[in-house]
């Protein structure tokens, strides 16, 4: 959709300062994300090693940050970085939802002491949340250096992930194993879908890297 965006944006302008407070901000993502994940599936405490609310609130700071940069180098610079300026804005939206479904299943952690086992479930949601957590750090390489590629990597995931979570939800509720307690179904299913949401604003941001504006978010159009 649009070039390099160190190209666009020049030097030190306050895109480029908006552009690296995102990229910190998938960083506090991917370090949430993995935090209560650990929290919630490998330990029968609660405790994280650092306050997610806080960093919650601290991205939630960084988006607002990035809105008044973008917002300031297009009154002032005029509409030639338009296009890249608002897809950035588009961004940060997803990067801070992410943020909110990390703290969500910190929560989910906060209630079910026990760690969560996933039953008859375990090998599809071991693997949407490898998938997840190998994600992250590709999709920073994707903005970083607008890999087509890339993107299309996790593009690619979204409807197995999606899939997956489903299933997980309807066999929670249709109580398809037995041997889990209903405190564990439903944390099952949240979990599930707490998981499907990332997977989805993941491939949000790496449809930015493959599609026109107005598609942001959608599925790469191919072409006939």
């Amino acid at each position: 959709m649009f070039n390099k965006f160190k190209e666009l944006f020049g030097s030190e302008n306050l895109l480029d300062i908006a552009f690296d407070t995102t990229l910190t901000m998938l960083e506090f993502d991917h370090k949430m994300y993995t935090a209560s994940k650990e929290t919630l599936r490998d330990s029968d405490s609660d405790e994280l090693p650092f306050d997610i609310k806080k960093m919650d609130r601290k991205i939630n700071k960084y988006e607002r940050e990035v809105r008044r940069n973008v917002l300031t180098h297009l009154s002032v610079a005029g509409t030639q970085n338009l296009v890249p300026g608002l897809a950035l804005v588009s961004i940060v939206i997803d990067v801070e939802r992410i943020g909110d479904y990390t703290k969500n299943i910190a929560g989910l952690a906060s209630i079910h002491k026990k760690k969560l086992k996933g039953g008859k479930a375990e090998a599809d949601l071991a693997k949407t949340e490898k998938t997840i957590e190998e994600q992250f750090p590709i999709i920073i390489e994707v903005l970083k250096n607008q890999d087509k590629n890339l993107a299309r990597q996790i593009l690619s995931s979204e409807k197995e992930i999606g899939k997956l979570s489903d299933k997980i939800v309807n066999d929670m509720i249709l109580e398809k194993d037995a041997a889990l307690t209903k405190s564990d179904a439903v944390a099952l299913a949240m979990y599930a879908r707490y998981l499907k949401r990332i997977n989805a604003h993941l491939s949000n941001i790496a449809s930015s890297m493959v599609n026109p504006f107005a598609r942001i978010g959608f599925r790469e159009k191919k072409n006939k």
